[in-house]
């Protein structure tokens, strides 16, 4: 029994619902499956087999009509319609055997099983419905057989035609085993064709959610990708912002107060404003642009745009060193490699992060910090396969300065989404801060993010 419940489909929770469409089909379909079997029973009736019914033309054409009828409703209550093809086929059967036996009322009762099997949505109910009717069919068999006159027209209609025995079974046995065959294969294909039927349309249910489940992933994933890339873009803004307002203010104080007394200084000064000012609207243009990125490369026609400058990477730390450096701090940036041209192994998305870090801690010691000194190192290990940025100074914490925080929330970000991690605090042996940034050399991303130590700014 389980198994049949499997074959049938009973523990699948989906149901095959027909839509207006299949409903308004079947209408057509149930006047074309008059058509054709009225036209069947008018030809026999021209050959004169229809002399020896008992009933009259009127109520033949009621049993053609009835079982037409049943297929515009076939896909709304497929068992119901399934039980009563059951019935007419029987009663038809009995009252007029010549018309039931006709090929399109034979082909429509085939047709009505299929879709009792093929539509049912109660598929627990369509098993017990199924072998109802298989049981009403046999039994309906061995009465027609045992008790009532087919054995008996049989042997008649051989004993006229005086057919003689071929065989190890007689004429008469033979037809009986060969009607029961020709029913076995008639109700076994219509169950057979419904369950395939059926089976396919549960497969093209879960294609198409597979699909739509496929599709929903991938809007998740663009959204998480557009989220990635802005969170990536205030980042960065953030950096740049900081960094080159941080110089340009510590430059503005200097020029102020040297002003009266040293112009060469003074116009020193001025000229890092300057050179600041212009690298920090440069990059942030580049930042910018890439949200009109896609604008752009779908055939924008601003020829005049200039393309976009090339993101910093490890040979850009010296230059990064001279534009942080005050009258008040000094600053220092070394690169130390585990062998000559390691750094060109690091990707650029590794490099441009490492870069940030020493950007932004860079700018907290400016903003945040009394230190006359400040020194960043940046170690590329081929051996460990691991780039280490870590940034040091001398300083207190300045009375009246304090950060949003945006700027080490960023070092996280980074350090977190290349699977590297961060720590930063006061110095043991020393006074001041050290900030201690690691990524992986391939700067693979991980699912667990590092635990971090809070830190200041």
């Amino acid at each position: 029994m389980e198994r049949l419940e499997h074959w049938f489909g009973a523990e699948e929770r989906w149901e095959r619902v027909p839509t207006s469409a299949d409903r308004r089909q079947d209408v057509h379909w149930a006047i074309f499956a008059f058509a054709v079997a009225a036209l069947g029973l008018e030809f026999i009736r021209m050959g004169g087999g229809l002399t020896d019914e008992a009933f009259g033309v009127g109520a033949q054409y009621v049993a053609v009509v009835s079982g037409a009828a049943l297929v515009a409703f076939r896909r709304i209550a497929p068992l119901t319609v399934m039980l009563l093809a059951a019935a007419h086929f029987i009663v038809a059967g009995e009252l007029m055997p010549v018309v039931m036996a006709s090929l399109p009322m034979q082909l429509l009762a085939f047709f009505l099983f299929f879709s009792g099997v093929a539509w049912a949505r109660d598929r627990r109910g369509a098993l017990f419905a199924t072998l109802a009717v298989l049981l009403v069919m046999a039994i309906w068999l061995a009465w027609w057989f045992a008790l009532g006159s087919g054995y008996s027209q049989m042997q008649e209609t051989l004993s006229e035609e005086g057919v003689e025995r071929y065989g190890f079974l007689s004429p008469v046995v033979a037809l009986i085993l060969y009607t029961i065959l020709v029913n076995i294969i008639y109700f076994g294909f219509a169950i057979a064709l419904g369950l395939v039927s059926w089976r396919g349309a549960l497969e093209r249910h879960r294609s198409e959610e597979q699909h739509r489940t496929i599709q929903e992933q991938n809007f998740r994933l663009r959204d998480q990708a557009v989220v990635a890339e802005r969170l990536r873009i205030a980042r960065e803004l953030h950096d740049v912002v900081a960094h080159h307002v941080s110089v340009m203010g510590v430059q503005a104080a200097a020029a102020r107060r040297v002003l009266d007394r040293d112009l060469d200084a003074a116009r020193e000064s001025l000229a890092v404003i300057e050179k600041s000012s212009r690298s920090a609207v440069g990059q942030m243009r580049d930042l910018l642009g890439t949200l009109r990125n896609g604008e752009l490369e779908a055939g924008s026609d601003d020829t005049d745009q200039d393309p976009r400058s090339p993101q910093p990477t490890l040979d850009d730390l010296p230059a990064l060193a001279a534009e942080a450096g005050t009258p008040t701090c000094a600053v220092t940036v070394e690169l130390v490699e585990s062998e000559p041209g390691a750094a060109a192994h690091v990707p650029a998305p590794v490099q441009l992060s490492a870069y940030r870090v020493v950007q932004e801690a860079l700018a907290n010691v400016r903003r945040h910090s009394t230190a006359r000194n400040a020194s960043a190192v940046v170690r590329v290990d081929l051996q460990t396969q691991q780039v280490e940025v870590e940034v040091v100074d001398d300083g207190t914490a300045r009375v009246g300065t304090s950060g949003s925080g945006l700027g080490l929330l960023g070092m996280r970000e980074r350090a977190q989404h290349l699977g590297g991690g961060v720590e930063c605090g006061p110095r043991t042996a020393h006074p001041g801060w050290r900030v201690r940034v690691w990524f992986p050399l391939d700067g693979r991303a991980v699912e667990d993010g590092q635990t971090l130590v809070p830190t200041r700014a």
